[in-house]
């Protein structure tokens, strides 16, 4: 099955003193912009298919930045986007400052038993996880029927959200996503299969992401390989994936 790229959005004036959530006009600051930038030069060494986004500003500018590095790259790239990728609906706490929400009688629900708190006047977490777990699994099965099992795509959405995908991945249950870290513009990628996802790294802000790279065919082979990726988890760890 092909890889997703996880990737939250850059650094907005709110992003951190204040909850942003569905918060319309948030764009990249000065500071966001050079993530994304930095990012999609990252990201350039990948011959991508396709990226998909939520449609708040903020990962739209992100996804953007990354589809132009693709173009100077000579591919390019469709962007396309998915609301079930959409931030978490936090309801009235959205707007409000961390400083706040964080005496509120609501917050450590939020952080010890997230699976049941849905936010007042807002989205329940397990709602926002099922959309977009179903929404990266659904993109993933598709990109695999039309390019094959090493296809390589981006999903640009949010904190919560990407950490929502990665526990699903991880076999996590939602009470424990708070363990995870999801850093602006930070990388993580799942390969699903038949079986089982393999996560295959997370919270990557400055690694060399050229080992996400398809291999070529082998010998013989006509194209792009068909067989389908195996669900089995080599013992003893193998070799890994740059092992010629």
């Amino acid at each position: 099955m092909p890889t997703v790229l996880l990737l939250r959005h850059g650094l907005t004036a709110m992003t951190g003193p204040v909850l942003a959530g569905r918060t319309p006009a948030v764009h990249l600051d000065e500071r966001g912009q050079a993530q994304a930038a930095a990012v999609a030069d990252r990201l350039a060494v990948l011959p991508l298919i396709a990226v998909r986004t939520s449609p708040l500003e903020r990962c739209a500018e992100t996804a953007r930045a990354v589809t132009r590095a693709q173009r100077a790259a000579g591919r390019t790239v469709p962007q396309r986007t998915d609301r079930r990728l959409l931030e978490c609906d936090y309801g009235d706490w959205t707007g409000r400052t961390i400083a706040s929400l964080t005496k509120d009688p609501l917050w450590p629900v939020v952080q010890a038993h997230p699976s049941g708190v849905t936010f007042p006047g807002g989205e329940s977490m397990a709602a926002m996880a099922e959309r977009a777990v179903r929404a990266v699994r659904g993109v993933d099965a598709e990109l695999a029927a039309a390019a094959g099992p090493d296809a390589l795509w981006v999903a640009c959405s949010h904190g919560d959200v990407i950490k929502a995908i990665l526990a699903d991945a991880l076999g996590l249950h939602l009470d424990l996503f708070q363990r995870l870290v999801v850093d602006p513009c930070s990388v993580s990628a799942i390969r699903y299969t038949a079986g089982r996802p393999f996560v295959l790294g997370t919270n990557d802000t400055t690694g060399d992401l050229s080992r996400f790279v398809p291999p070529p065919p082998r010998k013989g082979s006509a194209g792009r390989r068909k067989r389908p990726a195996s669900s089995d988890a080599t013992v003893g760890g193998g070799a890994g994936a740059g092992a010629v």
